[in-house]
């Protein structure tokens, strides 16, 4: 069973179900994280969803450099999550399957490419508090349990 984080789905809503991969980049005791202006100001791992015929590290090499810039290496899988969720930017209701892996960031090769999109490092401790969703903080709390 995957642990749920966040609302419960609401039984007079259709979901998208909505695969998606997201990045624990650690160095030292801080972690890339990407802040997001839009639709809401927020803190989050990069990441995003796996497109139609993509596999999830090829989404997540591509996600993780469309947010931060970076390029990461030595991808492992930590576990994942559900959510549901409204998508603004979509204009749909969805049941976001969140595949979190840990990886090692190697070099920025420049900006990020998505709009809205602001890489920042930030201490560990604090993401595990800052990140805008449960299930981020989840699993970053739990690496720093160890």
């Amino acid at each position: 069973m995957i642990r749920r984080f966040g609302e419960p789905a609401q039984a007079e809503r259709t979901y998208r179900h909505r695969p998606g991969v997201y990045a624990i980049l650690a160095q030292g005791s801080n972690l890339l994280v990407t802040h997001q202006a839009e639709p809401e100001p927020e803190f989050q791992l990069p990441g995003g969803g796996i497109d139609a015929g993509e596999s999830p590290l090829p989404a997540l090499y591509r996600e993780v450099m469309e947010e931060t810039g970076w390029s990461i290496a030595s991808p492992k899988r930590l576990g994942a999550f559900r959510r549901f969720t409204y998508m603004p930017e979509y204009d749909l209701w969805a049941e976001k399957l969140c595949h979190i892996y840990l990886a090692r960031p190697v070099r920025p090769l420049g900006p990020p490419t998505e709009a809205g999109h602001t890489a920042l490092w930030m201490p560990a401790e604090i993401a595990a508090q800052e990140l805008a969703n449960e299930g981020d903080r989840y699993f970053v709390s739990r690496l720093l349990r160890g």
